[in-house]
């Protein structure tokens, strides 16, 4: 038995009215997915614990197969791991995005524009965090190179008593509201990679060429570092994840899973699907379990682009999940599939929600319609098929 998990990040959403009251997975033209959640198992599951925040770190965690209460120790090191980071026990570890802010008022007033800096290069990215290191690393906070606008500070010897935000968290909103707190050299260090960076040659061009500049540094996401029980341990399967994102694949290492790389993936609109398919078909070959993360939708959210958010939900049934079920049934060998979100998060709030998210369950032994139910928050909510708990729905997909 072979098990695909197409994790779909960000895609769950509320109902719009000028896409006359539905969701964008509701309005969204995927005739393939929708056929095969006629013969699926549709449901909803609580992937994010109460009490704690509706992170990807979080929600991804739980979706793997770990309960975050007991596994989540902050998203950045989840991320450092992928790159390989050192790491000590006595380390914090934050994410540095590559953001951009306002450039008139003083910085206090400035206000986040973009968490992203248009999807900054990680060529370009790599450029910027050289200037931070040279002009701002110490024998105390070390700069790490990530993935485009994803990359690391480490604190040696640090603490955890901090309240940071993550940009995305607010969007349009002054800096001022968000200052940093726990520690000074934070806000200090942020202040100055605006000095840094803002007349940078890079951003120069950036602008340009109509992109948002990367013209300030913002620290978030602190955490120490990790460590998770083997997946084929806790459930008796060799997997692999296949993602675009730092993140994904540093869960997926510790969990003693490979992490496969694929060549022109950006974690954007622009990634290439086909290719994330190929790989999943390929790893099969050799493990029995794929993780297969798609991060577009997410991205599509946080810049609330609607438009784009409908057609990378359409690019995925067509690229990724016609191809895995053509080629599959082709193989003629015994598979499950489950498709879901990590978490919502809807285009009007461009942040992340707690919110249950609707999965379906494919299993290629039972193929025929069980229901007129397409796949979506209404549809799958409607059901009454509920898991509490991200690791219950692991166990359950995965039972021999």
């Amino acid at each position: 038995m072979k098990y695909i998990v197409v994790l779909i990040d960000g895609m769950a959403d509320e109902v719009i009215e000028k896409l006359n009251n539905k969701t964008p997975l509701e309005y969204a033209d995927i005739k393939n997915i929708n056929a095969l959640a006629k013969a699926s198992e549709l449901g909803m599951v609580h992937t994010v614990p109460e009490g704690m925040p509706p992170g990807s770190d979080v929600a991804n965690l739980s979706i793997m197969g770990y309960a975050p209460d007991k596994y989540h120790t902050g998203r950045s090191p989840l991320e450092a791991a992928n790159i390989g980071v050192p790491m000590l026990a006595d380390d914090v570890i934050f994410r540095c995005n590559l953001v951009t802010v306002s450039e008139d008022e003083q910085f206090e007033d400035k206000v986040m524009i973009d968490h992203s800096s248009s999807d900054i290069t990680s060529e370009e990215a790599s450029l910027l965090m050289k200037s931070l290191r040279e002009h701002l690393e110490d024998d105390m906070r070390k700069f790490y190179d990530g993935t485009s606008y994803r990359n690391i500070v480490v604190w040696h010897k640090g603490h955890l008593d901090l309240k940071l935000v993550p940009p995305h968290d607010f969007l349009e909103q002054t800096l001022k509201s968000y200052v940093p707190e726990g520690a000074d050299w934070i806000w200090e260090f942020e202040k100055k990679s605006y000095e840094i960076l803002k007349d940078h040659p890079i951003n120069l061009d950036r602008v340009k060429r109509g992109l948002n500049p990367a013209n300030m540094m913002w620290i978030w996401g602190e955490g120490r570092k990790p460590k998770l029980d083997a997946f084929k341990e806790l459930y008796g399967v060799e997997g692999v994840t296949i993602s675009a994102v730092d993140l994904i694949k540093g869960i997926g290492r510790c969990a003693e899973m490979d992490a496969i790389e694929v060549e022109g993936a950006t974690g954007t609109i622009h990634t290439n699907f086909e290719g994330k398919a190929r790989a999943t078909l390929e790893a099969l070959e050799k493990v029995d379990y794929v993780y297969l993360h798609l991060e577009a939708t997410d991205e599509c959210s946080h810049q609330g682009n609607l438009d784009e958010k409908i057609e990378a939900i359409e690019i995925i049934d067509k690229k990724v999940v016609k191809f895995l079920i053509d080629e599959l049934n082709k193989k003629g060998e015994d598979y499950k599939m489950m498709i879901l979100p990590d978490h919502p998060t809807p285009v009007r709030l461009r942040t992340h929600t707690s919110n249950p998210v609707p999965y379906m369950i494919y299993d290629s032994r039972d193929s025929k319609d069980r229901h007129a139910l397409n796949y979506h928050e209404g549809a799958c909510e409607s059901t009454g098929n509920v898991f509490k708990t991200g690791p219950e729905l692991t166990k359950y997909f995965v039972r021999k």
